[in-house]
Formats: structure tokens, C-alpha cells, sequence
């Protein structure tokens, strides 16, 4: 099923536009041709089936239909990473978005601090639309940075916080019968002592993935999955 990513103030419509990169890809790429089925959704979390009326040389024209399933996770996470190279950080958004991941917040940390350059965001926010298409999601995740460390409690929801730690000693696992929570990421290198000392305070709990160190991604993705994709 094609999934196309639309400008929520023209979800409502009976019929939406297409063109630009969009059209290129679906009717030029993919030569989706008039008469398909497609599912349409606002990156806000609506979903409407909807179907390809016409295809002309430069745009196209999706005729909607009744609302169908939005596929999100009834638990919205919060992920906090460290700020990291590029393609680090475009792997984490996009596997993050696939998995159900309700927003990404890029954190300073002692051991990461980075800028992000010109135009850097822009780029991760259309990696997670392209992934949102990908996954047959219906809501495009926040995607900002760079945040100073102290911002990391405005940042997670109300709810379980837990940040991934060597030395936590429960295991990371969905919580029965919240909604909402955060997952903090450290650096390669882990967390400085005053930050773990701040998140410890902060009632952050620190929770472990086993016994192995992994990479920043690897552990993000595993961490966020582990809560989003198990029974809670």
C-alpha cells in the first residue's frame, strides 16, 4: 500500500494535490498510475484511504476517502540521544520513526558536544517524512536540536524516564498502563558522573540491555524498541 504524507491543512479536503518531489517519486519513480489505492496521512496521527483520480504531466490529484487506521503506538516515547555525526543521527531519526517513536530531541553531553551545521535539521525532518511513507505510519515525529543538557526534563513526557546505563540493574521493558515516557541515550563513552548523578536526582531509573556495550544507534534503536514493540 503507498502511504502519502500531506500538508495537514489539506487533510480535510475531498481531494489533494500532489506534486514537486512527492509527484516525482510516486508517478514518475514508482509510475503509480490513476485508479490506485492510497493511503493518506497528515503526520499528525489521521489516516483517510484515498485513491488516484488523475495523473497529468507535472502533478497529480488523490481523491480521499473514509479515515483509516492511523497504525501508531498507543505509548508515546520521547527519545533523547546525544548530538553525533550526520549520518549517525539521520540512522537514529529514521529507524526511531519506523518503530513508532513519538519525538526526537538531539541533547549537548559532556562527552557530545556538537553543533549541528546549516540546515542539518531540515534534513533529519525529511528523513523521518520519508520513513513515515516508508513504515505506513500516520504521525511525523518532532525532530529538534541541538539542546543544552539541562533542558533533558522539558524535553521527556510525564511518565516512566529511563536512561540506558551499564550499570542499571533492571532491564529496559514496556510500562504497564502508562501512555507516555522518555528514553535517554548517552554518548559513546557513556555519561559523564554529573550527568548520571542529574538524571538519578532528576528520578531518572537506569536500566540496562544486557551484558555487551552497544553503539549509540544500535542501543537507541534496541532501547526504544524493547518499549514501543513489547506487550505492555
Amino acid at each position: 500500500m503507498i502511504t502519502l504524507l500531506v500538508d495537514p491543512a489539506l487533510f480535510d479536503a475531498p481531494e489533494v494535490k500532489v506534486e514537486g518531489d512527492a509527484y516525482r517519486h510516486l508517478f514518475r519513480a514508482r509510475r503509480v498510475a490513476a485508479g490506485e489505492p492510497v493511503r493518506v496521512v497528515d503526520g499528525q496521527g489521521r489516516a483517510r484511504w484515498g485513491r488516484v483520480a488523475r495523473v497529468e504531466r507535472t502533478t497529480a490529484a488523490v481523491a480521499l476517502g473514509e479515515p483509516a487506521p492511523d497504525r501508531e503506538p498507543a505509548f508515546r516515547l520521547s527519545l533523547l540521544a546525544p548530538t553525533c555525526r550526520p549520518e549517525t543521527a539521520a540512522w537514529i531519526v529514521e529507524k526511531a520513526t519506523e518503530i513508532g517513536v513519538f519525538s526526537i530531541h538531539f541533547l549537548n553531553t559532556a562527552r557530545a558536544p556538537r553543533e549541528f551545521g546549516v540546515g542539518a535539521l531540515d534534513r533529519l525532518r525529511r528523513v523521518a517524512a520519508a520513513a513515515v511513507e516508508q513504515c505506513e505510519r500516520s504521525r511525523l515525529p518532532e525532530v529538534t536540536g541541538p539542546h543544552a543538557w539541562s533542558e533533558a526534563a522539558r524535553l521527556a513526557w510525564s511518565g516512566p524516564r529511563w536512561f540506558l546505563d551499564p550499570e542499571g540493574g533492571s532491564a529496559l521493558a514496556a510500562a504497564p498502563g502508562a501512555t507516555a515516557g522518555a528514553l535517554l541515550v548517552g554518548p559513546e563513552g557513556g555519561l559523564a558522573p554529573e550527568e548520571r548523578r542529574d538524571l538519578l536526582a532528576a528520578g531518572w531509573a537506569p536500566v540496562g540491555l544486557g551484558e555487551r556495550i552497544l553503539r549509540l544507534e544500535t542501543a537507541a534503536i534496541v532501547g526504544a524498541g524493547l518499549i514501543l514493540l513489547s506487550p505492555s
